[in-house]
């Protein structure tokens, strides 16, 4: 019996394999995966980060899961949003990411109102109705089985709640897409060589970006699995995408 396969970069790999295969990847970043970021998108990821937290609704104690959470960029700035009578969660599939984040929310401080735990997000671990908001930043494409994913985020979001996906996305300029292939793929491998010593991982990366559905195609799918008032804000000229959907 044929298994079934799906993309891992450029490459077609059994769908048993590619969370092993992504989880290696980050394992051998890991160390210089906050300096990767900022040197690869020139700063603009605090940007986009920013946007998700002042445009996701999050209050004084709302209960926010952050799927993917990596070095918990995004969930240091819910955990100050939410405050002592709130509460912030991180998942990451990848141990190594979120001992990462967790030592860098507690040398902040920010302890208290922030809870840790490995899944996968396919699989999220909790329960039905809980959160008010759930985000996932870069971290979609990764995933194996995205619709199975967004299902589970849905699961845990409580009616009137709302997810928020950081992910890049397609250009919706020819002229720039075309300098942005250039970038990619000329410029990012090499970096990934002289400042990370792992130009294949960043060449994974670069390839996953391409493989990342449309913003039409990611709304679609949103709506398939339940979300409704589904919409995404373009950034960086469709580079990225910030999609929100609604469970009601």
């Amino acid at each position: 019996m044929s298994k079934s396969t799906t993309h891992f970069g450029s490459r077609q790999v059994s769908e048993e394999d590619k969370a092993t295969l992504v989880r290696g990847v980050f394992d051998s970043v890991v160390d210089k995966y906050d300096l990767m970021n900022d040197l690869m998108s020139l700063g603009s990821h605090r940007l986009w980060k920013s946007f998700v937290v002042r445009t996701s609704g999050v209050h004084e104690g709302n209960r926010v899961l952050d799927v993917a959470a990596g070095s918990g960029d995004l969930a240091t700035q819910f955990a100050r949003k939410v405050g002592p009578n709130g509460a912030v969660i991180l998942t990451d599939i990848n141990a190594s990411m979120l001992q990462k984040g967790r030592k860098r929310m507690v040398d902040q401080g920010l302890v208290g109102n922030v809870y840790y735990v490995q899944a996968d997000a396919e699989r999220l671990p909790f329960t039905d109705n809980y959160f008010d908001c759930i985000c996932i930043g870069f971290g979609l494409r990764n995933v194996t089985r995205q619709e199975r994913a967004l299902a589970s985020m849905f699961a845990c979001l409580r009616p009137g709640g709302r997810l928020m996906v950081l992910e890049f996305s397609k250009p919706t300029s020819k002229i720039l897409a075309s300098i942005y292939d250039i970038y990619s793929f000329g410029a990012l491998p090499k970096l990934g060589r002289l400042v990370a010593k792992d130009e294949a991982s960043y060449k994974y990366l670069i390839e996953s970006i391409r493989q990342q559905p449309t913003q039409d195609e990611l709304q679609a799918t949103m709506e398939q699995v339940g979300f409704e008032r589904v919409g995404f804000n373009n950034l960086a000229g469709g580079i990225v995408a910030v999609h929100t959907g609604y469970k009601f």
